[in-house]
């Protein structure tokens, strides 16, 4: 349990500042190291104060790690503000590399196994999803309106457009008249989902844009949770056929699934076309609706780690718990998938160590540095990482946020380094390039074939994704109760002393083989929050 007594917490013994785990006001007392501290100024919850006299220029020191530098003396009990600091990393060496690890063990009441859907390339998904995506934006009309009058048909939603012949075809019945069409039955899915895509590329980039939305696709179409699609391409943009179909050897060259793919422009009858995606869509809906879960092993699970509206507490309650259950399912042989690399900038030292391949090692340093050097090149840099409700919430610098935010991956192992759309096949974690912010990277998660995402929160997200399910952690109660609408669990118990990581994480554990035997539903699936943002590196031409 967490001592509140004091109402600060010191996160490491080298640390030389402390965190406000309740409101301080100016003149409180607060005791470290049988020293008492004076508070200086009202310092809210989740800030931090000088633990000493700190001179200019000294490192700012979280986590045992240097998070930032001094720009001015600070006596003890000052809070420490974004003008008082500024951003600052430790160095590394590609040649530390020594690194010990053993499994936590989760409690003995954790279910061993899940139900889900089982592939034939042994993948186990979480859900059964039929997708309908386009390959380039000129096709989002199209799927606007399959989507409409197919949902209609099923009874999942009320449009009017094409679903008279949807709805016929699904019933089986013959075509109603205008009069008789509002009266039919439906019959519900219920053993795969539909869900549809639309997205702003495809077409008028750079061609590396194109190849990797492609591979992107192909990770979407690999995801366990995706049963079988239905592809739409106008024909002559970038994102070619080919280069999926390309994309689909690499990511896994025995790919098998269903997948039914128009062309517009071969078509030419757009109405025709319509009604041929239409009646595909619906006979392939047909055959998987029969799927039933099966039990499977937690080794079959494959967890995306995501963070989006991080606070002062997320290092120390959501993200550090998330890592320990992760710890725990890489104890079963699970995969573990850590994204967003601006928040990992000033922890390479620690992830280095943990590289088990050097080459991991040399990869992830080339893939950060390329990616700090595009961001400078356009004025900005992984300095400008943390958002303006960060730094309102007490995350200062961005060394401090991802020395906070690597603690989602936990403590096990790195056993793969991967680009953006690449598939993550190892078992155990395995670190992802994407950008930081939350849908883009969410949704690469699900395109290196994660079946599930955790996503920790301080200020709360609506984020969910068409083909894996999200489930909403948050680092405070106090969010958690006032946005319970979108919010999953709460970590918020590790703060008043309720919960500690481990007690906290089991019971994590417990509601992720929950979901991910579809016996719960997250927030995000219940409103209906499938949210998907491809991550433009390139230029537009």
């Amino acid at each position: 349990m967490m001592d509140q007594s004091n109402h600060i917490l010191v996160l490491d013994p080298k640390d030389n500042v402390g965190v406000a785990l309740f409101d301080l006001q100016k003149g409180d007392t607060v005791t470290y190291n049988k020293t008492e501290i004076e508070i200086q100024e009202t310092i809210p919850a989740k800030h931090k104060f000088a633990l000493s006299a700190l001179p200019k220029g000294a490192p700012m020191i979280m986590y045992g790690q240097c998070v930032g530098e001094l720009k001015f003396d600070m006596a003890p009990g000052a809070r420490l503000y974004p003008e008082t600091v500024t951003n600052k990393t430790e160095n590394y060496s590609l040649t530390d590399t020594e690194y010990a690890w053993q499994a936590p063990k989760p409690s003995q009441t954790l279910p061993k196994t899940f139900l889900g859907y089982h592939r034939s390339d042994g993948q186990v998904g979480t859900r059964n999803v039929w997708l309908v995506f386009p390959l380039v934006f000129c096709e989002n009309k199209t799927i606007e309106t399959v989507k409409n009058a197919m949902e209609d048909a099923l009874g999942i939603s009320n449009h009017a457009h094409f679903s008279d012949y949807a709805r016929s075809l699904w019933d089986r019945k013959p075509m109603p008249t205008a009069r008789e069409s509002h009266l039919l039955s439906t019959s519900k899915l219920t053993q795969v989902e539909l869900r549809f895509i639309t997205h702003h590329t495809g077409c008028g980039g750079t061609r590396s844009d194109a190849q990797m939305f492609c591979r992107l696709m192909a990770g979407y179409l690999n995801n366990p949770n995706v049963a079988g699609a239905t592809v739409l391409s106008l024909g002559c943009q970038n994102a070619q056929v080919s280069l999926l179909n390309e994309a689909l050897k690499t990511t896994n060259p025995n790919f098998d699934k269903p997948l039914l793919v128009f062309e517009h422009q071969q078509s030419g009858d757009s109405t025709a076309y319509i009604k041929s995606i239409i009646e595909g869509t619906l006979k392939q809906l047909r055959l998987l609706d029969s799927m039933e879960r099966q039990p499977a092993p937690l080794s079959k699970l494959s967890i995306g780690l995501e963070c989006g509206g991080s606070d002062g507490f997320s290092g120390i309650s959501a993200n550090p718990m998330l890592g320990m259950a992760m710890d725990k399912l890489v104890g079963f042989d699970g995969k573990a998938i850590l994204a967003e690399f601006p928040e990992l900038a000033g922890t390479e030292a620690s992830i280095i160590k943990r590289c088990v391949n050097p080459e991991d090692a040399k990869r992830f340093v080339t893939l950060m540095q390329a990616y700090e050097f595009r961001a400078e090149a356009v004025g900005s840099g992984f300095k400008d990482n943390p958002s303006p409700g960060n730094i309102r919430e007490g995350l200062i610098t961005d060394a401090m946020k991802s020395a906070g935010a690597v603690r989602k991956g936990g403590t096990s192992p790195v056993n793969a380094v991967l680009d953006y759309g690449e598939y993550a096949h190892s078992i155990g974690l395995s670190l992802l390039c994407t950008p930081g912010n939350d849908v883009e990277s969410t949704t690469a998660l699900a395109g290196s074939g994660a079946n599930l995402v955790v996503f920790t929160t301080g200020l709360g997200t609506p984020t969910g994704n068409p083909v894996s399910p999200v489930i909403k952690v948050s680092s405070n109660t106090d969010m958690a109760q006032r946005m319970a609408q979108i919010i999953d669990f709460n970590a918020g118990t590790i703060i008043s002393g309720e919960d500690n990581l481990d007690s906290a994480s089991d019971r994590l554990l417990e509601l992720i083989v929950a979901v991910a035997s579809g016996k719960t539903l997250t927030k995000a699936e219940l409103r209906g929050q499938h949210d998907f943002i491809p991550w433009k590196r390139d230029i537009s031409l």
